[in-house]
């Protein structure tokens, strides 16, 4: 069990890393890119005279050594999302429910909430440059955020009564009642424009990757199912 758990990980969560990479250098770099030339103080947006919207930017790969552990470490983090959705898959085949790369799509759309939309809904992705409180502080709000929202979409999928929906409702909506941390004050030198485009393009992505880790991962899961057992 545990080698089919790994091998389906493995498989599953470096192909939809290495997809969503690429996502994120097209789509995603240029727009961090340009935050960080506010962030440097070579653009300058609040000081009256216009700006141009469309800075000429490094291409991908101009930076070869950032943009290649770009890759590797977005890798590395979507194969162990999706150890731990490859595990709950398990566990969720021993009740005796399906999993193949079809129901896998919904495994990788309660994954997105929990990971990424419900902390985001509250404490939403941010450029460099923006004020922002204690990191600290923000991880465990963070942390505790994800574990909520994934209980609470264990729940509503494999809830068999009112109380457990009550319950799960509850989870999502309390992080964001007690709300995250907040700065004292609103500074930072980065269009609020920028900062919109990132934040939604970064959903946007997420969403993509997740929904691949939880499709590639159901088919895997299957696959390696069928190989173990033809060679019982």
């Amino acid at each position: 069990m545990f080698t089919r758990i790994l091998t389906s990980a493995l498989f599953a969560g470096a192909a939809a890393g290495l997809i969503a990479a690429s996502l994120q250098l097209v789509f995603v770099q240029p727009v961090l890119l340009h935050a960080e030339l506010y962030e440097s103080g070579e653009l300058v947006h609040f000081g009256g005279a216009a700006v141009t919207a469309h800075p000429e930017l490094p291409g991908i790969f101009s930076d070869l050594q950032r943009d290649a552990l770009s890759v590797i470490f977005t890798m590395l983090t979507y194969t162990g999302y999706t150890l731990i959705v490859v595990a709950l898959m398990s566990i969720a085949e021993g009740q005796g429910h399906k999993v193949d790369g079809r129901t896998g799509v919904l495994w990788g759309l309660a994954g997105f909430v929990a990971v990424h939309f419900a902390p985001g809904f509250t404490l939403a992705p941010e450029v460099p440059g923006v004020a922002a409180a204690d990191v600290f502080a923000r991880q465990i709000w963070w942390f505790a955020t994800v574990v909520t929202a994934a209980v609470a979409m264990w729940l509503i999928a494999f809830g068999s009564n009112l109380i457990s929906y009550v319950i799960a409702a509850v989870l999502l909506m309390a992080p964001h009642i007690i709300g995250a941390p907040e700065p004292e004050f609103f500074t930072g030198p980065v269009p609020t424009e920028i900062g919109a485009l990132f934040a939604a393009r970064a959903f946007g992505i997420g969403l993509a990757a997740w929904v691949l880790v939880g499709s590639f991962a159901g088919y895997f899961w299957q696959k390696e199912a069928k190989h173990t057992e033809a060679h019982a």
